[in-house]
């Protein structure tokens, strides 16, 4: 099904979906959990201060909290308890990102393989799943099934690995520099949908302003033009 050459295709071999920020808006859910677990602690945690933690492996974020705050514990700790609210927060309510959710919908329609892509952990990954038809996602890798997360091209290289396809052939949407970062590295054309963050510019990505007018049929024509881009 996938021996198709990339250049002569019309939709890409599978789609590499990033979560948070990209399928579902739950970055002010996390944003509201660091808050809490630092204001516990006797300290202030600021919306400039969540910013730079949107994107990045979660212990990595965990250590920025304890360098910039009173909260202690070790970094697994941190994020054991700053997950933990923001999949409370999802079970109440997923917070779709426009237009994702319908373009997840025609992919798996069209039986073009799609996977999640997320530095948040499995147990989350898990809520996005079970919120959906069975099936949805054909390979799910989260932050913590890798050694490297988040920009290394390990997270997308192995979604790609796991599809059995080649990541030139694929399209990865991202909404952060640092995702945007790991799928081009690991050669996959990339879609950005910056949200809470700029998205630099760079070679191999291609910035759309949302999903809403993206259709599957877009997808290959979007990325591939930004991959043949100088």
């Amino acid at each position: 099904m996938h021996l198709l050459p990339c250049a002569e295709r019309a939709l890409p071999a599978a789609v590499l979906w990033d979560m948070d920020g990209t399928i579902v808006d739950t970055e002010p859910y996390w944003m509201a959990a660091e808050r809490d677990v630092v204001e516990a602690a006797g300290g202030t945690w600021t919306h400039e201060q969540a910013l730079q933690l949107v994107g990045n492996p979660l212990l990595r974020s965990a250590e920025i909290i304890l360098e910039q705050s009173p909260v202690r514990g070790t970094p697994a700790e941190v994020v054991d308890r700053i997950q933990g609210e923001v999949g409370r927060r999802m079970r109440a309510e997923v917070p779709w990102r426009p237009g994702a959710r319908s373009l997840l919908d025609e992919l798996v329609a069209l039986e073009v393989p799609c996977a999640l892509v997320t530095m948040s952990y499995d147990v989350l990954a898990q809520v996005l799943v079970e919120a959906l038809p069975a099936g949805t996602f054909a390979a799910v890798v989260t932050g913590d099934m890798v050694t490297h997360g988040k920009p290394h091209p390990e997270p997308y290289l192995t979604a790609a690995a796991r599809l059995g396809v080649d990541p030139a052939c694929c399209v990865a949407l991202e909404d952060s520099p640092t995702g945007a970062g790991s799928a081009v590295a690991a050669g996959v054309p990339t879609i950005g949908v910056p949200h809470l963050v700029r998205i630099p510019e760079r070679e191999g990505l291609v910035l759309v302003d949302g999903l809403e007018s993206v259709r599957a049929a877009d997808l290959w024509t979007l990325a591939t033009g930004a991959a043949r881009t100088t």
